[in-house]
């Protein structure tokens, strides 16, 4: 009897796991191909999503989440969801891009000779568009109004920086 309370699963508790294999289910269908074909899957699921990704009527999609929901009830999901997570985590390397180039736009803003700096180490930017937006950034901060171009300034610098990154 002491082990049948201990296999006891609750109705509710296995409506929440199969929830959140469909959720699981739903991120997977969601990646890209290139995603999907880094993560580590049996191959009936993996058939099972590129199906649900071909597909485009409503009902075809619900029934295939469903069926992509009861076969990863059958296997291990863990594996796959660490898989997920880490997918979606960004790399020290991301962080160290974003904070370099967070680094840049208060360099920019604060230091006058921050433009001609930035544009010697990128020199693919547009140092003039750059100057203006740091100008305008300037007064913006200085009016105390809302930081749009505080933000536009941070994407271009990241922009920039990224497509330094790219190159060989």
């Amino acid at each position: 009897m002491d082990n049948e309370d201990d296999d006891f699963i609750s109705k509710t508790r296995r409506k929440k796991d199969a929830t959140a294999l469909q959720v699981m289910g739903k991120e997977l269908v969601q990646l890209s191909p290139e995603q999907l074909a880094r993560i580590d899957m049996p191959e009936t699921l993996r058939e099972a999503v590129v199906e649900c990704k071909r597909l485009n009527k409503h009902e075809a999609i619900r029934r295939q989440m469903q069926y992509i929901g009861r076969i990863m009830r059958d296997i291990d999901a863990e594996p796959i969801a660490a898989q997920l997570i880490a997918l979606k985590a960004p790399t020290a390397r991301d962080n160290a891009l974003f904070h370099l180039a967070e680094k840049w736009r208060l360099r920019l803003l604060e230091e006058p000779e921050a433009v001609a700096l930035f544009s010697h180490e990128f020199p693919q930017v547009d140092a003039a568009q750059l100057r203006t937006l740091v100008e305008t950034t300037r007064a913006e901060r200085a009016k105390g109004s809302s930081p749009k171009r505080f933000r536009e300034l941070f994407h271009f610098v990241n922009a920039a920086i990224k497509q330094q990154e790219k190159k060989p």
